[in-house]
């Protein structure tokens, strides 16, 4: 017997070696038209940013020793490029431009997947590059080893291109990732990517979500990046990981069968529409083990084990079935690991499927034992009988544990009441007595039985808070730090006793930290006759991440912070006093940090470490507050540095008696293009002056806002008929004056571009970059049937109660 492998990664190499260990009879052929077989594709990021740096060790094995030990004719530099199914013969190419032809009794595609690269103009400039394999690798370390590259932009926010992001940095890059979903990390659900945001920022990384590329264009630096928003990005280095699309051109040629999703179809056996040909790996497409819908999986790990059953059923006949993958997967992104395993919430919407999710926060290990860190879990369920259908994990330790349990307990067709039985190995170095794992059984539980009602993000940022009772249940302290707006404080120790604050006629949505003082809030006013209370899930630390608009700044270095002294009286040497918060879970982190600066003199610096991720925004808020002097932060390996230094008391007195800073307050009441221009040249000029402003835009200054491409809407008839009169976009604005049917405008583009003048857009996302406030006029956009979601994401929505009381604490306001 006589078996043709084509494809020398992953699925293939995998299945020819397990054929020779099924057969020492038949005689075992493999092409591959790279050079090398069997190497590690992950690693590739890690190579070219130097945290691998020997390349060998990216290879499993060498063409010579695979074949020699497996006894298989191992032929690199071959590509195969026609099947002859009559025949029973593969086509092949040699590199020196020889061909011939092969036989086979059994034929095994391997061909894999290949990166996605659209037409657009410039895409072949020298400076732009794909990651797929060792010959990409090493182009992009020559590149990297004889240029200099100070910025480097990643077209696509996936795996490749965060785990691109990290090792650029690492290599020395100032690095922005351009993405044109609203988030990062396609697999996961946009309320954990979010948290992913935050690290990425944290980190440096320039975000640029909801933006398509439009163009590649030559420059001094080596490439502008051009935006369909008129963004332009200046970069010496572009990785483009927009995807992957499925090796297919061979089988369609062949003949042979595609699926829906354009992958080759298999059976069960990994066998095609061609009894004597099978096929595994990345060109595959295979149903979904949870919806029976056929989907591509682009994973190294059923790949290999594809390659494994397709050999047993490829030597001993159709034997054993292939289960198919849920897509369990994971990386590294920067300090953090990101994992997902099943279907998230977003795609089993997509596919209207009926669920509920849970989210936790909770510590990798025992809180008390040192060097426990935060782990942020999301799981989705079926609300009928709680069968388990997805999870995703974002955290630094023990993340691919505990994902490997959610995938095991998808794939035998579990429920989040077996999360519950699973039986975790305990010590305080390694675990808490309720694993994390159990806990999202425990609340999911709880909202499956109806225990507790869960308050998910979307819905309370959707909410109309006029109809509700909002209840912050944390301390004072943490109220103090800062709030939803519109809720009252009434923490969770002192609930029974000021339960009468609480009407009994309106919902009452509760809040804490990360859910679990609300679900014990949530006890006690339903054992109390509360008939609708409702807490919000994964609690503040979820919401206010997914809330936060992603805004990044220009290529720059952030300045070094100004120090102030106090003249009233000498502070002391700046002694540094240590304190550990880690494994502390909020509000222990800021209270800690209170009382430990009680005890210091001022003068004195203090620096914490905690593991909660928002503790550095936090503290920086106490310390704008109480007026003491943020020095700054840092963070590594999940752990959060702090440094503060404390105010002597009169620079506190000041602190809390000082006026409010005036700022600036424009209203743009205009959609004409040279006054549209006019207000954000003033705006950037006068946040440049490190003052606050707040842009208010009302009636036709709306259209100054929206987006170029929107999401689909519901109008009643005059929303429509004003969508169809009003520009579209900032992109369709007219001159006030020589507009001359648009050609004035297009000509007022044309030369600001010429002369170097930054177009409207690109002021616009300076503007907010700068901090400078975007209020959308409530009313307004009543009238005219405008949604929020036509707007820009950053924009918020107010009255003219929200502008007053901007209007009040501004020096200029000025009506455009």
């Amino acid at each position: 017997m006589k078996y043709v492998v084509i494809g020398g990664v992953a699925g293939g190499a995998t299945a020819a070696a397990r054929i020779r260990r099924n057969t020492e009879e038949a005689s075992i052929v493999l092409f591959e038209r790279g050079e090398y077989i069997s190497y590690a594709n992950c690693g590739l990021p890690y190579y070219i940013g130097g945290v691998i740096e020997d390349r060998e060790r990216l290879f499993v094995q060498t063409p010579e020793v695979f074949g020699r030990r497996f006894n298989i004719d191992v032929r690199t530099r071959s590509e195969v490029i026609a099947i002859d199914r009559a025949k029973k013969e593969v086509s092949v190419r040699t590199a020196d431009g020889k061909e011939y032809r092969e036989s086979y009794d059994k034929l095994l595609l391997s061909p894999g997947a290949s990166p996605v690269r659209p037409p657009l103009p410039g895409i072949d400039l020298p400076a732009i590059f794909t990651l797929r394999n060792v010959y990409d690798t090493d182009r992009i370390k020559q590149y990297l080893n004889s240029h200099t590259v100070r910025r480097a932009v990643i077209v696509g926010g996936g795996f490749i291109g965060l785990e691109m992001a990290e090792n650029l940095h690492h290599a020395g890059a100032e690095v922005a990732v351009v993405e044109m979903a609203d988030q990062v990390m396609g697999p996961i659900d946009f309320s954990m990517a979010a948290l992913v945001h935050e690290h990425l920022l944290q980190k440096g990384v320039k975000l640029y979500l909801k933006q398509g590329v439009e163009a590649f264009e030559p420059s001094a630096e080596g490439v502008t990046v051009k935006f369909q928003s008129d963004i332009r990005l200046e970069a010496d280095l572009v990785i483009l990981s927009i995807g992957v699309r499925p090796e297919t051109k061979l089988a369609v040629e062949a003949g042979i069968e595609l699926g829906e999703m354009r992958g080759i179809k298999v059976n069960e056996y990994l066998q095609t529409s061609d009894a004597s040909i099978y096929a595994v790996g990345d060109a595959i497409e295979y149903p979904h083990p949870l919806t029976g819908k056929p989907w591509l999986n682009y994973l190294a790990g059923p790949a290999n084990r594809q390659g494994r059953i397709v050999a047993d059923n490829l030597v001993f006949g159709n034997k054993v079935r292939y289960e198919g993958a849920i897509g369990t997967s994971i990386a590294k992104v920067f300090d953090l690991t990101v994992a997902a395993t099943g279907l998230p919430a977003k795609r089993l919407k997509q596919m209207e499927i009926p669920y509920l999710s849970a989210t936790i926060h909770a510590g990798s290990h025992a809180g008390y034992y040192p060097g426990a860190l935060q782990m942020d879990i999301k799981i989705t369920f079926s609300p009928k009988d709680g069968k388990l259908y997805g999870a995703q994990i974002v955290g630094y330790k023990g993340v691919d544990k505990r994902i490997d349990e959610y995938a095991l307990t998808i794939k035998r067709g579990g429920s989040v009441y077996d999360l519950m039985e699973l039986e975790h190995a305990y010590a305080p170095p390694f675990a808490s007595a309720k694993d994390p794992v159990a806990i999202t059984g425990y609340v999911a539980g709880n909202i499956l039985s109806g225990k507790m009602t869960p308050l998910y993000w979307r819905e309370l940022r959707e909410a109309d808070l006029s109809e509700v009772t909002l209840v912050d249940v944390r301390t004072p302290d943490e109220f103090a730090l800062g709030s939803l707006e519109g809720a009252v404080n009434i923490p969770l120790d002192d609930m029974r006793e000021r339960m009468s604050e609480i009407p009994k006629d309106k919902p009452v949505f509760l809040f804490c930290g990360v859910g679990l003082r609300g679900y014990l809030a949530s006890n006690i006013l339903k054992a109390n006759g509360y008939a609708d209370v409702r807490n919000l899930i994964g609690g503040l630390k979820t919401y206010l991440s997914a809330v936060k608009p992603v805004v990044s700044s220009g290529w720059s270095c952030a300045p070094v912070p100004r120090k102030e002294t106090c003249t009233c009286e000498e502070p002391v040497a700046a002694r540094v006093v240590k304190v550990d918060a880690c494994g502390i879970q909020c509000p222990g982190p800021i209270l800690k940090l209170k009382k430990s600066m009680e005890e210091l003199q001022a003068g004195e610096h203090l620096e914490i470490r905690a593991t909660d991720a928002g503790f550095p925004r936090d503290a920086e808020a106490w310390c704008r507050t109480t007026g003491h002097r943020w020095i700054g932060s840092r963070s590594e390996n999940g752990v959060y540095r702090v440094e503060i230094e404390k105010a002597t008391a009169c620079s506190v007195a000041a602190h809390q008696q000082a006026p409010v800073e005036k700022g600036k307050t424009f209203i743009l009441f205009s959609d004409d293009l040279d006054k549209t221009l006019a207000t954000f040249v003033l705006a950037n000029g006068a946040a440049a002056t490190g003052q606050k402003v707040t842009v208010f835009f009302t009636f036709w200054g709306l259209n100054a806002i929206k987006k170029v491409q929107k999401p689909k809407v519901e109008k009643d008839f005059f929303g429509w008929m004003f969508g169809k009169m009003l520009p579209s976009s900032s992109l369709k604005l007219k001159l006030s004056k020589m507009n001359m049917g648009g050609i004035g405008s297009k000509m007022m583009r044309y030369l600001m571009k010429r002369k170097g003048v930054d177009s409207l857009e690109s002021l616009r996302q300076q503007a907010l970059d700068n901090g400078v406030e975007f209020i959308a006029c409530q009313m307004s956009m009543d009238v005219m049937g405008i949604k929020k979601e036509e707007l820009l994401d950053e924009v918020t929505v107010g009255g003219v109660a929200t502008y007053m009381s901007r209007a009040e604490e501004a020096n200029v306001n000025l009506f455009i």
